[in-house]
């Protein structure tokens, strides 16, 4: 989860001059001082063209296996060695200026970008430029980068504009730096449902990433953050992606939208933990200024004003695990607060040393005798409120479209989503209602169907016949590992849309010797829960 990029570097080559001076002013005074990208759409158009083929893919093909493994762990070295004298190659030339963040000689960049040029790339706040000669060195002022993305919509190559991160600029992140892709954004993206939709809201749009993942599948967008910065870098990602329909709105959480509806809410908000302390950068992408987790429980219990009804807010959030009090029902009194349709899934779980640790490096290293103040103060912020630990995970809210809101889940599913599940999470909404409407003898009375993700493990003890331990285990969705019984494993290996539940059971009463309307008693709850989570699948 960790946002920062690294260390400084100088391309082997570039003159000493361009090393120590640079200049955003080479396209005259209006340009001094500016610290946020901004193009014409002409200049947009030029830019859009001269990116055309630089792709995840194609950086993966320059840098290679090693190179790509090591920027993962945020380190740039092998990736500028892979580089080396490759410059003549405009995509090369791209990835070493914009992703890596050296200084690339100016004819190099010019030949990567033939129609803008560099001195349209200094227009629109992208670069500045140590001279005008063709060795004299330019450098990138913002990351710009591919993105590849996969969702529950299909696949996508974007390319994404975001503040330079420390790998680039060897310098702490500034308190409104407009973070880029992260893995968050990338978890809410392949969280998101992505049923087509009229209206859309990005709450807390950062570099825009989200509204344009939403343009694919609603008929309008807004997009929303405190930071003027962000909306800067926001709007450029939206207009180089043929996205600029996207409405953006600057205010704090859901202040800009009051009064307004959306089908759809998403929101990667500034949910980190963070001590109300005056010596701890409050950084605008991560910070929304208030104690604990209240940010996540004021927009939990909020959102639900600009839901139209059966709108759906999904958001990422953190929560605190106090002594004492088990977070499903700390977290599920929220769920009660909103009114509405609540499900939390807990992904990850840290205690305060590692959450602590976390975020002190995320926007840089802190200077040594700075990193002990910092650590106590998180502890010292988490001690006052019996803080044990702290969990990371996804909440899915729907407005009821009329009654009492009747689905209310918090649980915990560890582990990393590899996969968009923003399908399987609409799937689910759907099976909830489709259980609610049915008694459990008219569940029985249903054909049901093993999903296709479905597997079964038996574990035998050597020279037993039958097993000790039989696991239901999903392939896609939360990936869930359930432990079964004899007679449900039977039950479940036999709904291939044939016979009806009633009659699957009845059959495993004989066979088992037991009573069928005990075995079927029993067995209805899990088929249940089977159906709720998608292991189980309805001809209806």
């Amino acid at each position: 989860m960790t946002h920062h990029d690294g260390g400084p570097g100088q391309l082997p080559g570039a003159s000493a001059r361009s090393a120590r001076s640079f200049s955003s002013a080479a396209a005259g005074p209006a340009l001094r001082g500016r610290d946020v990208p901004g193009a014409d759409p002409a200049d947009v158009d030029l830019l859009r063209a001269d990116l055309t083929g630089w792709t995840v893919d194609a950086v993966h093909d320059l840098l290679g296996d090693v190179a790509q493994a090591a920027l993962a762990r945020e380190q740039a070295v092998p990736a500028v060695r892979a580089l080396a004298g490759r410059l003549d190659e405009p995509l090369a030339a791209l990835t070493l200026a914009f992703v890596l963040g050296r200084p690339v000689p100016r004819a190099r960049l010019a030949a990567a970008l033939p129609r803008l040029g560099v001195a349209g790339a200094v227009r629109a706040g992208l670069v500045e430029t140590a001279g005008e000669g063709p060795q004299d060195a330019v450098r990138a002022v913002v990351d710009l980068r591919p993105y590849a993305a996969v969702d529950a919509a299909g696949t996508a190559d974007w390319w994404v504009v975001s503040d330079a991160g420390e790998l680039a600029t060897g310098r702490p992140l500034r308190p409104d730096h407009v973070l880029g892709v992260g893995g968050a954004s990338v978890t809410l993206a392949r969280c998101t449902i992505r049923t087509p939709v009229a209206r859309v809201l990005d709450l807390g749009t950062g570099c825009g990433v989200q509204a344009l993942h939403a343009g694919r599948h609603a008929r309008s967008v807004v997009a929303t953050d405190v930071s003027a910065r962000a909306l800067a870098f926001a709007r450029l990602t939206l207009a180089l992606n043929g996205a600029d329909g996207v409405v953006l709105r600057q205010g704090d959480l859901l202040d800009p939208v009051r009064g307004d509806e959306f089908d759809l809410v998403v929101s990667n908000p500034p949910f980190v933990i963070t001590p109300r302390t005056p010596f701890l950068p409050a950084y605008t992408y991560r910070d929304g200024g208030l104690a604990g987790d209240e940010v996540v429980r004021g927009l939990i219990t909020g959102v639900g004003s600009v839901l139209a009804p059966g709108g759906v807010a999904q958001l990422l959030g953190n929560w605190e695990h106090r002594a004492g009090e088990p977070f499903e029902e700390r977290v599920g009194a929220w769920l009660d607060a909103s009114g509405l349709d609540g499900w939390v899934v807990q992904r990850e779980l840290q205690d305060p040393a590692q959450y602590a640790e976390l975020w002190m490096r995320d926007g840089g290293d802190p200077a040594p005798d700075r990193r002990a103040a910092l650590y106590e103060a998180w502890l010292d912020d988490f001690a006052a409120r019996e803080v044990e630990s702290i969990g990371f995970g996804l909440v899915t809210l729907r407005r009821p479209v009329a009654g009492m809101p009747g689905l209310r889940r918090v649980e915990d599913l560890r582990g990393g989503l590899d996969e968009p599940v923003g399908e399987h999470v609409a799937a689910c909404l759907t099976a909830h209602d489709w259980l609610r409407a049915r008694t459990d003898g008219e569940l029985l009375a249903e054909r049901l169907r093993v999903a296709g993700d479905v597997t079964e493990e038996r574990y035998h003890r050597p020279g037993e016949e039958d097993p000790t331990l039989i696991l239901l285990r999903q392939g896609g969705g939360f990936g869930r590992v359930l432990r079964a019984d004899t007679a449900l494993a039977g039950f479940v290996g036999a709904c291939d849309g044939d016979l009806t539940g009633a009659q699957i059971a009845g059959a495993l009463a004989h066979l088992l010797g037991e009573p069928a309307g005990e075995l079927a008693a029993r067995l209805v709850l899990a088929v249940r829960g089977l159906v709720a989570d998608g292991l189980l699948l309805t001809y209806t």
